[in-house]
């Protein structure tokens, strides 16, 4: 089959190895299986990974399945997951979401669309925070040139928007030492002085900045003026954001950057039924999230939305 040979090939190009976990996404497999369900998130020091444990909580009070959440490298490696059915549903960004479905945009998915990937709803901006030591001198964008930045997870939307962001005002891969890691061991690269500057996307606050914020002065790069033009006409996915003055212990004025936009997305191999009742379960009590929840709302849930709705999900919402 297509499909088939589609995620035969993307799981070879991006090294994603393995087919595990399929019985939930089919829902129709004998015993418990047929009603767990594995939700892949991101790094734990993320917005993914306690907002994921905030969905499992609603979903297994409010359906009769399980979720399993499991901590990833985040956008990139959730979709080789969703194309290999080792996820039924997982966190991502927008623009990954489009550039996976479409097979365009980043190496890894050129001319290898993977047309089983689907929507379920967009959630909430996905702010670009670029941190640094206060005393590091880094003020502008351009004051990266030459600097060790910590991009991201190999892989991650982090990375692709870090390497976007950086290429728009004219720093390419070479002009920068670049360090691969989860947001955690960015914060302590920065507390330690290991690096120089760290790319974090997330709904803020972002827990791992806001417990490096605790024990070391930062800064927190602006992205403004005609630089965020220049971004912004890079990738079209960006759009205008700010990080409220307070958001991290230190940093007393707002800031001034770019998002891109979180949605949950699953796949055709997943009910119909299913996703529905999942959707349901989640937008129905919104109430009970504690996280994003000035975003996070069924009125809300299709904007920005990039690929094609699972029929589930375009069940619940109309």
């Amino acid at each position: 089959m297509k499909s088939d040979l589609q995620r035969r090939r993307f799981l070879k190009a991006t090294g994603i190895a393995g087919i595990t976990g399929i019985a939930g996404c089919l829902g129709g497999e004998e015993g418990d299986e047929e009603t767990d369900l594995s939700w892949h998130a991101g790094g734990t020091g993320g917005t993914y990974y306690p907002l994921s444990n905030e969905f499992k909580t609603i979903v297994d009070g409010n359906t009769d399945y399980s979720l399993t959440v499991q901590s990833t490298g985040a956008s990139v490696e959730n979709v080789g997951s969703l194309a290999s059915g080792d996820a039924d549903f997982a966190l991502i960004q927008n623009d990954i979401a489009y550039f996976a479905k479409n097979g365009t945009g980043l190496d890894t998915f050129e001319g290898e669309a993977i047309e089983s990937l689907m929507g379920l709803a967009t959630l909430y901006p996905e702010t670009i925070t670029i941190v640094t030591q206060a005393d590091s001198g880094i003020e502008t964008l351009e004051d990266l040139e030459g600097a060790r930045i910590n991009t991201g997870d190999l892989g991650s939307g982090t990375q692709v928007n870090a390497l976007q962001i950086l290429q728009a005002v004219g720093i390419e891969e070479g002009d920068f030492e670049e360090e691969n890691s989860d947001f955690e061991s960015a914060s302590d690269q920065i507390r330690n002085g290991d690096i120089d500057a760290a790319f974090v996307v997330g709904g803020w606050p972002v827990g791992a900045i806001e417990e490096l914020a605790t024990t070391t002065d930062i800064n927190i790069v602006e992205v403004s003026g005609d630089t965020r033009e220049a971004v912004k006409e890079q990738a079209q996915w960006f759009a205008d954001d700010t990080i409220p003055a307070g958001t991290y212990e230190g940093v007393g004025d707002d800031v001034e950057t770019v998002s891109v936009q979180a949605m949950i997305a699953t796949h055709d191999g997943v009910e119909d039924d299913i996703v529905e009742n999942v959707t349901a379960a989640i937008f129905d009590n919104v109430d009970d999230l504690t996280i994003k929840t000035d975003f996070i709302s069924a009125d809300s849930a299709q904007d920005g939305m990039s690929i094609e709705l699972h029929p589930g999900a375009q069940a619940y919402f109309g």
